[in-house]
């Protein structure tokens, strides 16, 4: 079944933004599996959750970010689990996951699935991955490069002033504060100081500093 699970996933990323397709929705399995295992998660839960996370993520870029992805996906994989007549109780496990694994939500994990696939989707928006994903993103939004004088409460997502400089101050500088798990606590620590180096340094490029 996690076969079919992936495959019909995979159909939802065709016309997906670079910085949400696929490969974000590997590498967020893959962290899940390491995550989850140290954690002692379900991984019969975790695994399917994992690759239907981000099903409804390409609409809500489409929409620049008028409903969300989380919300919609979960009731899209409620649907899809329950066509491949996967139990109830499962579906209602997965479903809470994808639906609470949103950074900026009022829905919160409740169970140690949900706490590691968001977890998971957070790490990989901080580090070398987040810093590459915040400039890919930008590029797809039309942001210029760099504004070290940005100030995140007058400017506005999907915008030229939504840098990959703006996404840091306005979200990724606090992510490692957000983390849940154990295991994701600590790759968190040391993705963050990666980043807050990046990022300090290049303002001091910026400034014809170094």
């Amino acid at each position: 079944m996690l076969q079919e699970i992936s495959a019909i996933a995979r159909e939802h990323f065709t016309d997906a933004h670079a910085s949400h397709r696929w490969d974000h929705t590997l590498r967020v399995y893959r962290l899940c599996q390491h995550i989850g295992e140290q954690e002692g998660a379900d991984m019969e839960i975790l695994k399917p959750a994992a690759l239907l996370h981000d099903i409804a993520r390409a609409r809500e870029d489409r929409a620049k970010g008028s409903f969300c992805h989380a919300r919609e996906g979960a009731r899209m994989s409620e649907q899809i689990l329950t066509e491949l007549d996967m139990k109830p109780e499962k579906i209602r496990s997965i479903v809470h996951c994808i639906d609470a694994h949103r950074y900026r939500d009022e829905r919160q994990p409740e169970t140690l699935e949900a706490q590691v696939l968001f977890d998971a989707d957070k790490l990989d928006s901080i580090g070398a991955i987040g810093v590459a994903r915040a400039f890919l993103f930008a590029g797809e939004t039309g942001a210029r490069l760099h504004d070290k004088q940005v100030d995140p409460e007058n400017t506005s997502p999907y915008t030229i002033e939504d840098t990959a400089y703006r996404e840091f101050l306005v979200k990724l500088r606090w992510v490692k504060d957000r983390m849940m798990t154990p295991a994701a606590k600590k790759m968190a620590e040391d993705r963050h100081r990666f980043m807050v180096d990046f990022f300090e340094r290049l303002n001091q490029e910026y400034d014809g500093l170094k």
